[in-house]
């Protein structure tokens, strides 16, 4: 894909919006929700929020949809992925509680899922490191959680 050599004062706009975005109290309340309470610990689990009953559907897949709108961004060349990864990270968070599943979801659920966060973690240097730290605190909370 393309990408930026630099990042531009329309790269800044971007990433400002970006987080004004995160700001609205909906969206707010989804990110705080699905980084909360999210925590898939097999596939059915995954699975189970994708379901219209699940308490946790709207918030997931807002946050998710968001996120892979914001790294399609730098997928495409709009916003530079280094310098978005420094303000907009998060959505590695969700990435990495979904990611030991991606495979199954893509064949049972959507074969496009996360194909743009995916795309920002082996495109971004900054984005693998971000991710890694992320995947570390899932796995020590899940590991915690299991022995509560």
């Amino acid at each position: 894909m393309l990408t930026k050599d630099y990042p531009d004062h329309h790269d800044a706009e971007l990433v400002i919006r970006l987080y004004e975005l995160r700001r609205e109290p909906v969206m707010r309340e989804s990110r705080k929700t699905v980084n909360a309470q999210f925590w898939p610990r097999s596939f059915d689990d995954v699975l189970a929020v994708t379901k219209g009953d699940h308490p946790l559907n709207s918030a997931f897949r807002q946050a998710a949809s968001y996120w892979e709108m914001v790294y399609g961004m730098a997928k495409h060349g709009v916003l530079h992925p280094e310098f978005m990864m420094e303000s907009c990270g998060e959505g590695m968070f969700l990435f990495a509680k979904v990611e030991p599943y991606l495979a199954e979801y893509r064949e049972r659920i959507s074969p496009l899922a996360f194909r743009n966060a995916e795309w920002i973690s082996k495109n971004s240097p900054a984005a693998l490191v971000v991710l890694d730290l992320f995947r570390k605190r899932v796995e020590t909370t899940l590991a915690a959680a299991a022995k509560a």
